[in-house]
């Protein structure tokens, strides 16, 4: 028996060796669109991996690319990264994705992939950006390329590992590389030219090939997979969506000051501020503070709004700090410090454009929902549209007794202090402005206030 035991325990201990020894490979994908979401799903992925200990990161890549302030924050996070980090290209790397490969510390290919193309070019029509796009971009693949470095060649001069002047070319026509590219066409790797360059590391046909390839033989894959949750985080965080919601705070809030009581536009803000923040809140991007910071501002606007009257330093102050909360949130994980603070041009610009698109956007929705085009539940329930008619009981005041100021006039009544008095064979109400007065006195008018005419006695 206890041979048995001993020999049980033996099995288990080279066992639980042979798992130790394993390799913690983690493996998640970038299949789509380069956007809020896939950059949300990879700092997920690398958080994960960070926290499993994992070996290696595996980045399963295949995309036309997307947008590129996303694509520099993952580039960013890969780079950065204290795991060492593999892409395995299949079949797409291009544009934005191009760049992203380029951060991993080794990348392999599909043998029928490319890597390239990484010119800016506008959504809408695919055409090339301005130049001073094209320059930060190139100036971004150049700094990419150079993270990764130089060696020392056979002859002991040293060559960088990847040529940052090859990056260049996948950006801009211009430039030339002797033996590989002229000045007419923007250079895209096949997985040959893309070894030959130092741009790969070699070709395979799967993930197990690319880890075979990496002399990785006994290893255990760890595989992110997002949950729709982690998807609708990314879409509420896409640019788009968040120009949308932050135009909805500021008409909701616009039109709430324009309608009496708390109605849909008030829950038409909150809600939308609720979907702008929470995002943002549990990812970790923005500090509680900020969040503080729209609640207070909100605050002092209610008690504008409310409480104190007119619009004065209250409704700004609350105005501006809601506004600076919701600008603040657009650049990731904002900090005062000086040695935090360190944002690139293409965060900076993709917060000043959203803010621009939203405000836009809120300024032209106003217009219409008030214009006589916009719909009758909007323009109906604003008070600047309301009108007092006299079925309704409204009643005008005549303003014509106040040519009666200055004139002289007889009190018919005893004033205590209202009374009546006559002017010309005319009779009035009226109000003495020094207490009592008899009747049979000479007075005068001296002022028309509140529908109301105000005397005092006439000195002679």
């Amino acid at each position: 028996m206890m041979i048995r035991l001993t020999v049980f325990v033996a099995m288990l201990i080279s066992a639980l060796s042979g798992y130790a020894e394993k390799k913690s490979v983690y493996l998640f994908q970038i299949n789509d669109e380069i956007g809020a979401t896939s950059w949300h799903h990879t700092r997920q992925a690398l958080n994960e991996a960070s926290e499993a200990k994992a070996d290696m990161v595996l980045l399963h890549l295949n995309t036309y690319g997307g947008e590129v302030v996303y694509a520099d924050s993952i580039r960013t996070a890969l780079l950065h990264s204290t795991i060492p980090t593999v892409a395995f290209v299949d079949n797409n790397a291009a544009s934005a994705g191009a760049l992203i490969a380029l951060a991993c510390d080794t990348v392999y290919m599909r043998p029928d992939g490319s890597m390239g193309a990484a010119t800016v070019v506008n959504g809408a029509d695919g055409a090339a950006m301005p130049d001073k796009y094209q320059s930060y971009m190139r100036a971004m693949m150049r700094a990419t390329a150079e993270r990764h470095g130089k060696y020392k060649n056979a002859d002991s001069t040293w060559q960088w590992r990847r040529d940052p002047l090859i990056a260049e070319a996948m950006v801009d026509s211009r430039v030339v590389v002797d033996g590989l590219i002229d000045s007419t066409k923007v250079l895209t790797f096949t997985p040959d030219e893309a070894i030959k360059w130092g741009y790969a590391d070699g070709k395979a046909e799967s993930v197990s090939e690319v880890l075979s390839a990496l002399d990785v033989n006994d290893y255990r894959i760890i595989k992110y997979e997002p949950t729709w949750v982690d998807t609708f985080m990314g879409f509420l965080m896409s640019t788009g969506v968040q120009a949308i919601l932050i135009m909805i705070i500021m008409g909701g809030i616009y039109f709430e000051l324009q309608t009496p009581g708390m109605g849909f536009p008030s829950v038409a803000a909150i809600v939308a501020a609720l979907l702008y923040f929470m995002p943002l809140y549990l990812t970790g991007i923005v500090s509680s503070w900020i969040v503080l910071l729209f609640l207070a501002g909100l605050i002092l606007l209610l008690l504008e709004i409310f409480v104190i009257p007119g619009f004065g330093i209250t409704g700004i102050a609350g105005a501006l700090m809601m506004v600076a909360a919701v600008f603040i949130g657009l650049l990731e994980n904002f900090s005062f410090s000086p040695d935090e603070f360190d944002y690139d041009f293409s965060a900076v610009w993709k917060a000043c454009l959203t803010m621009l698109l939203a405000t836009v956007a809120a300024i032209g929705g106003i217009l219409f929902l008030t214009s006589r085009f916009g719909p009758k539940f909007i323009t109906n329930r604003s008070e600047l549209h309301h009108s007092q008619r006299v079925e309704d009981g409204y009643i005008a005041v005549d303003a014509s007794l106040s040519a009666l100021v200055g004139a002289e006039a007889v009190t018919v009544t005893d004033m205590h202090p209202s009374g009546k008095i006559t002017i010309e064979g005319n009779e009035y109400d009226a109000v003495s402005q020094r207490g009592y007065i008899e009747s049979g006195t000479a007075v005068k008018v001296v002022r028309y206030e509140n529908a109301q005419l105000y005397v005092v006695p006439l000195v002679k």
